[in-house]
C-alpha cells in the first residue's frame, strides 16, 4: 500500500450503498473540477468515483473503512491517489487547504456534518447524503438549526435529485447532491455565541418569530418590530424560514442590545459622581 495507509481494525456499521450511475459519477466529477487543491474523498469504497476523479492528476487521499476493499483499490489506483483505510469519523482531516468529496453512508450523515463543519481548512465540499437532508442543509422549505448555525461560515446549495436506483444495495430513499463552500469572509465573528443564540431561538417558545425572540430577552420590542419591517419578515414567521443573511442581521441587534445594556452609563461632566 502507498506510504499513507492505515488499517485500523473493530466492529463497524458500514451501512455504505456505492454509487453506480456513470452520469452521477460524472457530474460529481464535474463539480469537484470546479475546485482547486488536494482533494479527501469520503468514503471510497471500490473506487467508483476515486478512480474517475484521479485523472485530474490532483492529490487524492481516499479514506475507506473497509480493510479488504482499500487493498484492493490501492493495487488499482495511481500514484497521485493515497489510499487510506481509516474511519472518516476519526480520521484526522489535513491542516492544508482541500476539497471533500464523497458518498456519505445515509446513517452517518448529520454525525459526519457536524464534524466537518466544525473543521478549519477544507474549502469546498461534494456530497451525497439523503436528499432531505441535502434539501434541510439548503435551506429548501426551510433550514435546520445545523444549518442555521452554519450558514455565517459556509454556503449550501442542493446541485440535484439522485434517484435510489443510482446506488447498490438501492436505499429506501433518494439521494441529492449537497456543496458547501466556506464563506471568503464570514458573516459572523464569534460563532460559540452565535450558535448559542441560534439554539436558543430554535428552541425558544412562542408563535412566530417576534414572541420568540421577545421571550429570549435580548432586544426590546420597538427595535424588533423595526427590524422585522426592514427585512420584510413576518411577525409569525418560524426561525426555519429565515436566510442567512436576515440571521446574521438579527444577531447583529442582538448584539447591539447586549452590548448597550452592558455599557455603564457615562458620568455626567461637572457633577464629581
Amino acid at each position: 500500500m502507498h506510504p499513507h495507509a492505515r488499517h485500523h481494525g473493530g466492529r463497524h456499521e458500514l451501512g455504505q450503498n456505492f454509487l453506480v450511475d456513470r452520469g452521477v459519477i460524472a457530474t460529481v466529477a464535474d463539480l469537484v473540477a470546479r475546485t482547486s487543491g488536494p482533494i479527501v474523498e469520503i468514503g471510497a469504497g471500490d473506487g467508483a468515483l476515486t478512480l474517475p476523479l484521479s485523472r485530474s492528476g490532483r492529490p487524492l487521499t481516499a479514506v475507506e473503512i473497509d480493510p479488504g476493499r482499500a487493498r484492493r483499490l490501492d493495487r488499482r489506483a495511481p500514484e497521485n491517489v493515497s489510499v487510506v483505510n481509516d474511519d472518516i469519523l476519526r480520521y484526522r482531516l489535513p491542516r492544508h487547504s482541500h476539497v471533500l468529496v464523497g458518498n456519505v453512508p445515509f446513517h452517518l450523515t448529520t454525525t459526519l456534518l457536524r464534524r466537518l463543519l466544525a473543521a478549519d481548512a477544507w474549502q469546498d465540499a461534494v456530497l451525497l447524503v439523503q436528499w432531505e437532508v441535502a434539501r434541510r442543509r439548503a435551506g429548501v422549505g426551510g433550514a435546520s438549526m445545523l444549518t442555521a448555525a452554519w450558514w455565517p461560515w459556509y454556503e449550501f446549495a442542493v446541485h440535484c435529485r439522485i434517484p435510489a436506483r443510482a446506488f447498490r444495495p438501492m436505499p429506501a430513499v433518494d439521494g441529492g447532491l449537497l456543496t458547501m463552500a466556506r464563506r471568503d469572509h464570514a458573516l459572523v465573528t464569534d460563532r460559540r455565541a452565535y450558535q448559542d443564540f441560534v439554539r436558543q431561538v430554535f428552541t425558544g417558545r412562542g408563535r412566530g418569530l417576534r414572541e420568540i425572540m421577545l421571550r429570549t430577552g435580548r432586544v426590546d420590542g420597538r427595535a424588533l418590530d423595526h427590524w422585522l419591517r426592514a427585512h420584510r419578515v413576518s411577525r409569525q414567521a418560524l426561525p426555519k424560514d429565515l436566510t442567512a443573511c436576515q440571521w446574521a442581521a438579527l444577531w447583529d441587534l442582538t448584539a447591539f442590545f447586549t452590548t448597550r445594556r452592558r455599557s455603564p452609563r457615562r458620568r455626567r461632566a461637572g457633577t464629581g459622581r
